[in-house]
């Protein structure tokens, strides 16, 4: 069994007082590695500056905070929400669903290429690549702050950790650890390798949809559910399986329809 490397959640205080806590900072290196990655690529294009992808940044960044509020206040916690809908502006409590996240990107991207004149589809399969790396910055954030860990475990397992966050002290899955490396890391490096040569319109985000879509699915089966959700359907499945699976049938329809349409407008230069 591992042992849990005890960090404190804030990183900077001032005068006792918390100033930055280690998610939110994961949140900000995750923006800024996305911004250095699609530059990369998208700045290759004549009609692509600066100026033009820190505004792609700052929507994506504002349906990333506003979409994951929302969509944590609708798919999880509703009922409080109705109930107390002044602990909405608590933000600093928590509380951010990546479904809610995901779909408020969407929303962001498809107003900025409407202002911008691009293609929403074409935009998606550009910037895709650059999101895991996000996505494993934030679950490592959630890995910090003890939350969201994994169903318990036998203590002879050998990545089983005790997180000093769970008041039942049992030996558990590092189901963050799984999701940074699964949704994350070895995403990224899928999603950067298949979007190295020319593919079809919806191919890179379809990929995208189905890979972050597979490893989600499987790890929600040592992830621990939320203790007012628990299993939602059949008996095992989660919430967060739920909302995924969605996105896998989506993302195999979209990766059809690539493959049928053949149509190449994009390549990496």
């Amino acid at each position: 069994m591992l042992t849990y490397p005890t960090i404190d959640p804030v990183l900077l205080y001032v005068a006792g007082k918390p100033l930055v806590h280690w998610y939110g900072l994961m949140y900000v290196l995750g923006f800024m590695a996305c911004y250095f990655l699609m530059r990369s690529r998208l700045l290759r294009y004549s009609n692509w500056d600066t100026n033009k992808l820190s505004d792609l940044l700052f929507y994506g960044a504002l349906g990333v905070i506003l979409g994951g509020r929302l969509g944590y206040i609708l798919f999880y916690q509703f009922d409080h929400y109705w109930q107390y809908p002044l602990d909405v502006l608590k933000v600093w409590q928590g509380g951010l669903s990546f479904h809610g996240g995901f779909l408020g990107v969407l929303v962001a991207i498809a107003v900025f290429c409407k202002q911008h004149g691009e293609h929403p589809v074409k935009l998606l399969d550009m910037v895709a690549p650059a999101t895991p790396i996000g996505l494993m910055l934030g679950r490592l954030g959630n890995f910090i702050n003890g939350e969201l860990y994994g169903r318990a475990t036998s203590p002879d397992f050998a990545l089983a950790m005790v997180f000093p966050t769970d008041p039942q002290g049992l030996a558990r899955h590092p189901s963050q650890l799984y999701q940074a490396l699964g949704e994350g890391l070895l995403l990224f490096v899928l999603l950067w390798w298949f979007s190295m040569r020319p593919r079809p319109r919806y191919a890179v985000a379809a990929l995208f949809l189905m890979g972050y879509g597979a490893a989600r699915f499987m790890v929600e089966f040592v992830r621990q559910p939320d203790a007012d959700q628990g299993f939602v359907l059949l008996g095992w499945m989660t919430k967060g399986q739920l909302l995924t699976l969605p996105m896998i049938i989506a993302g195999a329809i979209m990766m059809w329809l690539a493959y049928r349409n053949r149509v190449y407008d994009w390549q990496v230069r």
